[in-house]
């Protein structure tokens, strides 16, 4: 039997709804560990789902470095303005805009890349391989790794969050989809660095 005391504790650990942890109580038979688990899968599942929604509400945060020489604006988008009023979702616009600050991404998303600039990058890698007898399949995997490193290091999504590196911040924002209930995006950014 499910207690109330392990329903309480999973859903404060989880920030899932009540009858969500005790389902997941019940399908892991009490393991703790395991109904962790299983709301993770469900909250991404439901972040997939959200993917499709229009993000009408939000804010713009800023974040102005110690030094005053480097400044980012940010603007976070959810559905709705309970969440924007959300003081973790504040805090999750102003952690990103700080990131910003710090590792100076170009473009939100590798979607965010003119076709025509990742095609020309594509042929600046290639020209290294022009007089090598490598198989045009080994090439193109070696071009394709670079282009991911580059992405790692231009676009928001792709790199590494500066306050936990074990998640990418495309990741964080899934998260942040899947404990608000609804859609979390970066619509926008700006970096200024004197």
């Amino acid at each position: 039997m499910i207690s109330v005391n392990d329903i309480s504790r999973l859903r404060e650990e989880t920030q899932a709804p009540v009858m969500e942890c005790k389902k997941a109580l019940e399908e892991a038979k009490g393991d703790f560990e395991k109904a962790k688990l299983i709301l993770k899968k469900k909250g991404e599942m439901r972040a997939e789902k959200k993917q499709a929604n229009d993000t009408r509400s939000g804010i713009i945060d800023s974040y102005i470095h110690a030094n005053n020489k480097v400044g980012v604006i940010i603007e976070l988008r959810c559905e709705t303005d309970s969440v924007a009023n959300n003081p973790d979702f504040k805090l999750l616009a102003h952690d990103l805009a700080m990131h910003i600050a710090a590792m100076e991404p170009q473009f939100i998303s590798r979607e965010s890349i003119a076709p025509e600039m990742i095609e020309q990058k594509k042929k600046e890698y290639s020209k290294e391989f022009e007089e090598t007898n490598k198989p045009q399949e080994i090439i193109d995997k070696i071009i394709q790794g670079k282009l991911d490193k580059e992405f790692q290091e231009t676009c928001l999504l792709d790199q590494i969050f500066i306050k936990d590196e074990t998640k990418k911040i495309g990741d964080l924002l899934k998260e942040a989809t899947a404990k608000f209930g609804e859609k979390i995006e970066v619509a926008h950014f700006c970096r200024l660095q004197i």
